[in-house]
């Protein structure tokens, strides 16, 4: 199981004070350098954590795999392009939210979606959908060509129960399974903390998780090497 940190609320911190420190590309670096298998940031639309510059620094930093969350815009869809990350998740994205609240809606935008995905495998630039576990989803995010598949696991993050996790990991289990039959990579990621990510270590169909406001947080009293070494624990990685 690898790791992928999203580095956004590094950023969060910082405009704060609309400041400089701490740096998102300083914090990408020490990442990886605690064993993060991948750096993921997310170019909102207001710019609210990670800025323009932040991303440019970033490509030029980071030497694993940049990962940029980018809403379906021709803006964005620039943007990536010119900074040619390895990686574009594409995320549904609502100006008044806190952070995403559910999946890419891709039975709604899915003729938009397959035109949208073609420049970037032109250019070489895997792509990933963020989407709730579910076949049909799934399967229209292989039809338009994504390469990977990010399932959502915030419904899954807030059960409070062993019974209703576990209930909510049996459909992200089928889920991962049906994904890795039409040959798509699998990952997941959102509302992962130190208390409920340790089980998607035992599906094997999923490759990566991405955890970012955990981290984050748990850094703040324990450094960020020490927080992500720890994680990769949980997961059942070295550390």
């Amino acid at each position: 199981m690898r790791l992928a940190v999203n580095i956004d609320h590094i950023a969060t911190l910082r405009n704060a004070r609309n400041e400089y420190d701490p740096d998102p590309a300083e914090a990408a670096l020490l990442a990886e350098k605690s064993g993060a298998a991948g750096i993921v940031c997310h170019l909102r639309e207001d710019r609210r954590h990670i800025r323009d510059l932040d991303l440019q620094r970033l490509r030029q930093v980071v030497t694993t795999k940049l990962d940029l969350e980018m809403a379906m815009t021709e803006e964005m869809q620039a943007i990536a392009l010119r900074t040619k990350p390895e990686l574009v998740t594409l995320v549904p994205e609502n100006r008044e939210e806190l952070t995403t609240e559910g999946g890419f809606n891709i039975t709604r935008h899915f003729n938009a979606l397959t035109e949208y995905i073609k420049p970037f495998r032109d250019a070489s630039i895997a792509v990933s959908i963020f989407i709730e576990p579910d076949e049909r989803a799934i399967e229209l995010a292989g039809k338009a060509g994504a390469d990977i598949v990010e399932l959502h696991t915030g419904i899954y993050s807030l059960k409070e129960t062993d019974q209703e996790r576990e209930k909510e990991l049996k459909k992200i289990r089928h889920a991962a399974r049906f994904a890795r039959s039409l040959n798509l990579e699998v990952v997941a990621g959102h509302g992962l903390n130190y208390k409920n990510s340790a089980p998607f270590a035992a599906i094997e169909e999923i490759e990566e998780v991405s955890i970012g406001h955990a981290i984050i947080a748990r850094a703040a009293f324990t450094g960020l090497e020490s927080a992500i070494r720890e994680m990769i624990k949980l997961l059942g990685g070295e550390g």
